[in-house]
């Protein structure tokens, strides 16, 4: 009876082993590893962008269709294919968005925005389930409410070790105008590499109210072939 009872225990002790999580900064080193090697072997890519604003108190919406350019660097440009609908936010909020996207695009602004362990703070929450794939959840913390920062949650392919999602708010007000922010941004793996998918932000602001904006990207074209980074991920 003893026996059996050690057994038992010896074998849940060895299922407990089984299902211990990886710490969050393991994951993070694995995530800034395998999003190192996936850079080096993208040469840029193009996109479409499709950015819709809606005020629901105001009754006001706005669309915006954007081709983007994404250079070998990580720098961006973006051309206006057209938009349409409310006036005030076509001339003076999507442009803001085109700009700020593009000033944190330059080198020296890309590395304050990025998630790493110079820029956050990382504790494991969980695992979760997105798109049919495991994934480790993981709490960010800045170190420093910086603008182009978050605080939130991000999920962690946990085989390819890519952000698949991110939520949460600006770690820093970008204007006493705005009451609060949050979002939701969504990834999609194409070929080996993973680029944005949909984003989705709520602005409470003190005049207007609250206003919805929804971002969708597609058409994706790498400019490298998936066989450059499978041949640098067999090199290892």
């Amino acid at each position: 009876m003893l026996g059996s009872f050690l057994l038992f225990s010896a074998a849940a002790a060895n299922a407990n082993d089984l299902n211990v999580l990886p710490s969050a900064d393991e994951v993070v080193a694995k995530m800034m590893q395998h999003d190192s090697e996936r850079q080096a072997a993208l040469d840029g890519y193009t996109a479409l962008r499709r950015y819709t604003l809606e005020n629901r108190d105001h009754h006001k919406r706005a669309e915006m269709l954007v081709r983007l350019t994404c250079m070998k660097d990580g720098s961006k440009q973006f051309e206006m294919v057209s938009s349409d609908g409310w006036a005030g936010a076509r001339k003076h909020v999507f442009q803001r968005l085109l700009d700020a996207e593009a000033e944190a695009s330059h080198a020296n602004v890309r590395d304050q925005s990025r998630v790493t362990p110079d820029n956050y703070s990382f504790a494991m929450i969980g695992e979760d389930d997105v798109n049919g794939r495991a994934a480790y959840v993981v709490e960010v913390t800045p170190k420093v409410p910086k603008k182009y920062l978050m605080r939130g949650k991000i999920w962690i392919d946990a085989s390819d070790y890519a952000i698949v999602r991110m939520q949460g708010m600006p770690a820093k007000n970008p204007s006493f105008w705005i009451k609060s922010v949050t979002f939701e941004h969504k990834y999609e793996k194409h070929g080996p590499f993973y680029f944005p998918a949909s984003d989705e932000s709520l602005t409470d602001v003190r005049i207007f109210g609250r206003t919805d904006l929804t971002i969708e990207y597609f058409d994706y074209t790498p400019n490298t072939t998936a066989s450059v980074l499978r041949d640098s991920l067999q090199t290892k």
